[in-house]
């Protein structure tokens, strides 16, 4: 069998040969170009047609954002993007997964660094599952230009009022327009403190956050008040250790106040493909969804909390990377931080967020099936577990667990919309999961069992 052809793209001579050696070690693949910018980029997958491409973000005359947008649009092709761990690296490489790159990997510093061997390894890894796809999907469309300003109600979504009354799960997906980002509405805020709760069992590592300066100057596009929250830091040690708390950070909320008490809660697991799934599922929910939503997305620390504030400026919902002790609230989507597992905890005075650095599961932290297992003891709540795009199985065995704990509904994404049909596929062998749905269907499901 021929080689898979990979086009190498980067602004430095230097970081193309790094990146072709690392890629050649692999005699499966081969370099079949490379190039300088995103313009030479176009131009090489027109005349090369590449299996794969290797893209860097920053570059000259053209970006990597640029250039993925008219390849996904021309040429359709499997892109993984190299990143920094920058706080604009991670926010673009964000932008570049919902615009239609298969995935990404850190971008390795030079030849000699540490993990230089680890980055090879994880690219390798990578572009073997984007060959070995069989069919690439066509990308969501997100609009980065700002639309003129309207109310509320017009925000609604056709997808929501077609979902409440919905006959069957078997009709034709709903076609839906991308909503415009939020990010322009703004109010007055008033601040709030939240009391401080001792959770119900002992928090392991705990998970610590700092207060983003880009927020802080930018107009709030909430409704309604900042509630403060404890942060917490932990000595790197095995042993317990007294924990010293810092002053409490910030969050701006959106309109419509969270309701601490609800019935219902939404828990979902996604990898390879995530961010444009989850930017599908998340932006379709309406803002008076009556349940909190727990996300785990595979992926590194400092991604998740760019993926949070890229979420949360297109949805109606407020959107966070959960942080440690935080009160579950409706109305909140909460994604676990990369290198932390996420689990629900409860107390006298309700539902709240536990981080653990606990070891990993199938291979990753944070795990889906640490998710979904924490909820299998809380039986007063109707809870919802959705498994979509993904390499792996991660996800599959809480599911099963849930099934036998009374769960409500579980959901699996439909092979013909999943970027990689693996966990999903692996959820509906164990026989556990109660629906199949293509992922423009998966919202409106939602909506129907958290609304009956």
């Amino acid at each position: 069998m021929a080689p898979y052809r990979i086009l190498v793209v980067d602004d430095s001579g230097f970081m193309r040969k790094i990146i072709s050696d690392l890629i050649i070690r692999d005699p499966q693949f081969t370099i079949v170009a490379t190039a300088r910018n995103g313009q030479e980029a176009i131009e090489a997958v027109r005349e090369w047609k590449p299996d794969a491409v290797t893209l860097d973000l920053e570059m000259p005359l053209m970006n990597g954002i640029e250039a993925l947008q008219i390849i996904m649009k021309d040429n359709p092709t499997p892109v993984i993007m190299l990143s920094g761990i920058s706080e604009d690296n991670t926010r673009e490489t964000i932008k570049a997964l919902q615009f239609g790159a298969f995935d990404f990997i850190r971008k390795p510093s030079s030849a000699i660094s540490n993990d230089i061997h680890q980055v090879g390894e994880f690219l390798l890894e990578k572009l073997r599952i984007a060959v070995l796809t069989k069919r690439y999907q066509p990308i969501i469309t997100i609009s980065e230009k700002q639309e003129p300003a309207v109310n509320d109600s017009e925000q609604a979504k056709p997808v929501i009022e077609a979902a409440r009354n919905k006959p069957s799960q078997q009709e034709e997906p709903i076609a839906t327009p991308l909503p415009t980002p939020l990010k322009d509405r703004s109010n007055t805020v008033i601040p709030k403190t939240e009391e401080k709760q001792p959770l119900k069992q002992a928090a392991p590592p705990l998970h610590t956050k700092q207060k983003n300066k880009l927020e802080e100057a930018a107009p709030s596009k909430a409704k309604s008040t900042i509630v403060t929250r404890k942060t917490v830091l932990r000595e790197p040690h095995l042993e317990a250790k007294p924990v010293h708390v810092e002053p409490p950070s910030t969050r701006k909320e959106k309109a419509g106040s969270p309701i601490a008490a609800f019935k219902h809660i939404v828990a979902i697991g996604t990898s390879t493909g995530g961010p444009r799934a989850l930017h599908e599922v998340i932006t379709s929910l309406p803002a008076d969804f009556p349940a909190p939503v727990l996300i785990v997305q595979h992926m590194p620390p400092k991604f998740t909390k760019s993926l949070a504030q890229r979420l949360d400026s297109f949805s109606e919902l407020h959107v966070v990377e959960a942080e440690q002790g935080e009160r579950v609230t409706a109305g909140v989507v909460y994604i676990a931080p990369g290198g932390f597992h996420m689990e629900l905890a409860k107390d006298a005075a309700g539902y709240s967020i536990l981080l653990t650095e606990q070891p990993q599961r199938n291979g990753h932290r944070p795990s889906v099936d640490v998710l979904f297992e924490s909820l299998a003891t809380f039986r007063e709540l109707k809870r919802h577990a959705v498994i979509m795009t993904g390499m792996g199985s991660d996800g599959a065995k809480g599911m099963k667990l849930l099934q036998g704990c009374g769960i409500e509904t579980t959901i699996a994404e439909a092979e013909e919309t999943c970027v990689v049909y693996g966990m999903p596929r692996s959820a509906i062998e164990a026989g556990c999961v109660g629906h199949v749905l293509p992922l423009q269907l998966i919202a409106s499901q939602l909506v129907k069992a958290v609304l009956k």
